[in-house]
């Protein structure tokens, strides 16, 4: 029956039934009711009975499983929905046919101050090696373009564009001929973005707020700071987020603190947190990761951009004034310049302050024995993407031509992660790699590395519980009663518990555990496809003809 809330809103009560709940507290349940934003009740076909008059609306899943929405804890969103709706170049094979995208995105958009791409990487082209300026010049038409390489650490840019950012060429990054990097990239990239109508970010935005919603996915972990969207793009983002009918926006900012006052300022953007892309180094396909011992293909260790001594300021000043901090590491050097800061911050303002604040790195590629410790230790959530490794690992990848194939296996130990205790959250860093939840876990389940694989379940909790809890919400994220009613539907084949090893996981892959299934993964199968996503017991995205 219809309620009201105190506020006078209306409560609807909705029975689903005749399907499969994802679900601790039954795993054999087929049925599940919601009242307003919550979960109510979940069990047995028969039990659903005594419920079904007293309902709104009966929904009769047809065998369709019920599952947590995902969470993604590391995207771009504004970025994310300019691929979308415009010149993406993921996947293109050859420098040719870059080039002749470019042309006709250019002629597409006549109108536009700056054209903007995405997503190049030439690491496989048979050319052996990304556009030349003049080539970009001709393809661009003389205009102003900017391009972003896939890892979003670099990017190539037309003569045009370097015209309109003065004194770029005595910035860190700028190598004549070569794809901008560093200070130079961060420049050129703000001088570009900057010329996007509020028309625009907003159908970007909106593109990707409905893309994520036809995943299955509820929430979206932000990661904007200075150079990278800008306050503009970050505070209208949350403003559309909040007010629309779609995932939920949990905006990080990439800024150091260093006081009470700058964190207040933080606060007052609608951050949840300075964290997200404060860059403590650049990407391994970007040659601009701080590596502990020179690239296999170049000589030299990689960009260095915060040290110890920063990230342990960083973490104590946020530390004290209850905000949540993070830092984007990827090179092994890189990742222990965290960890050796994050103890030093300890040091200073208590080791339980800084467990319990939950603080946060971001990719942490690059781990050893010394920094999985010291995240456990200090409860630091590893918010990582799976895709990464299927996109870069194995002995032919990029990871394996960066670093050789030794120090490139040793990447993403997200079993090492797990067995340490280590919160994991996954993400998809969109555009870097695509949003794909289900993409993520099987990406994870079945890593290039076998020792680094960790069941499907781990997986699949990393990507609903693992990012809700990221940002404090510990009852989100799972089907049972008193949870927020964040969940999807979906059409899929047979339900299986999938482990790495069964010889260490039989005891889940055993019917008797109780353990509920989750659809195979097993690479070649075909994915799970949504059929409706409910945020907070409201329809968000509904697939047509279903």
């Amino acid at each position: 029956m219809t309620e009201r809330t105190a506020e006078g809103h209306e409560t609807r009560t909705v029975l689903l039934r005749g399907g499969e709940v994802h679900s601790p507290a039954d795993p054999f349940a087929t049925a599940m009711v919601t009242q307003g934003g919550s979960i109510a009740w979940i069990g047995s076909e028969g039990a659903a009975d005594s419920f079904a008059d007293g309902v709104d609306e009966t929904v009769h899943l047809d065998g369709a499983l019920v599952t947590p929405a995902f969470t993604d804890a590391h995207v771009h969103i504004t970025a994310t929905g300019l691929a979308l709706t415009g010149l993406d170049l993921t996947g293109v094979p050859t420098l040719r046919e870059a080039l002749s995208r470019v042309r006709d995105y250019a002629a597409s958009r006549p109108a536009d101050p700056v054209l903007l791409g995405h997503g190049w990487d030439s690491t496989h082209w048979p050319e052996g090696r990304h556009p030349g300026r003049a080539e970009l010049d001709e393809a661009a038409g003389g205009r102003p373009l900017y391009l972003s390489r896939t890892d979003v650490h670099s990017a190539l840019v037309t003569t045009a564009l370097l015209e309109l950012v003065p004194g770029v060429a005595q910035l860190t990054g700028f190598a004549d001929g070569e794809p901008l990097t560093g200070d130079a990239h961060h420049a050129v990239r703000e001088r570009a973005y900057g010329t996007l109508t509020p028309a625009r970010r907003t159908e970007a935005q909106r593109a990707a707020l409905a893309h994520a919603a036809s995943l299955g996915i509820s929430d979206l972990h932000e990661c904007a700071g200075p150079g990278i969207s800008g306050e503009d793009d970050f505070t209208a983002l949350l403003a559309l987020a909040a007010r629309g009918n779609g995932p939920r926006v949990h905006g990080y900012w990439a800024e150091p603190v260093a006081s009470a006052a700058d964190a207040a300022r933080i606060r007052a953007l609608g951050a949840v947190g300075a964290a997200g892309d404060l860059f403590v180094d650049g990407s391994l396909g970007s040659r601009t990761a701080h590596l502990v011992s020179p690239y296999a293909d170049a000589p030299h260790t990689g960009s260095a951009y915060i040290d110890a001594d920063g990230v342990a300021a960083h973490v104590a000043a946020c530390t004290e004034a209850g905000l949540q901090a993070g830092f984007h590491a990827i090179g092994d050097a890189a990742v222990a310049a965290v960890t050796d800061g994050v103890r030093a911050a300890a040091e200073r303002v208590g080791t339980d302050r800084v467990r319990a604040a939950r603080h946060r790195v971001e990719h942490a590629e690059m781990l050893d024995g010394r920094t999985v410790a010291a995240f456990a230790e200090f409860a630091l959530t590893a918010s990582v993407q799976p895709a990464f490794d299927a996109a870069w690992g194995g002995p032919d990848g990029m990871y394996a031509a960066r670093l050789g194939e030794e120090r490139a296996a040793g990447l993403n130990p997200y079993a090492a992660l797990l067995r340490a205790g280590v919160p994991l959250a996954f993400g998809s860093d969109s555009p870097v790699t695509p949003l794909g939840p289900w993409e993520a876990v099987r990406a994870a389940a079945f890593h290039r590395t076998p020792a680094h694989r960790i069941s499907v379940r781990g997986g699949f909790t990393a990507h609903t519980r693992g990012g809700r809890r990221a940002v404090g919400s510990d009852d989100a994220g799972v089907l049972v009663p008193g949870a927020p009613a964040d969940y999807a539907l979906w059409r899929t084949g047979e339900l299986v518990v999938q482990a790495p090893d069964l010889r260490v996981a039989n005891w889940s892959t055993d019917p008797r555990s109780g353990t509920p299934g989750l659809p195979d993964l097993t690479p070649g199968n075909g994915l799970p496809v949504c059929l409706r996503t409910v945020i907070g017991g409201r329809t968000v995205h509904e697939r047509p003809n279903e």
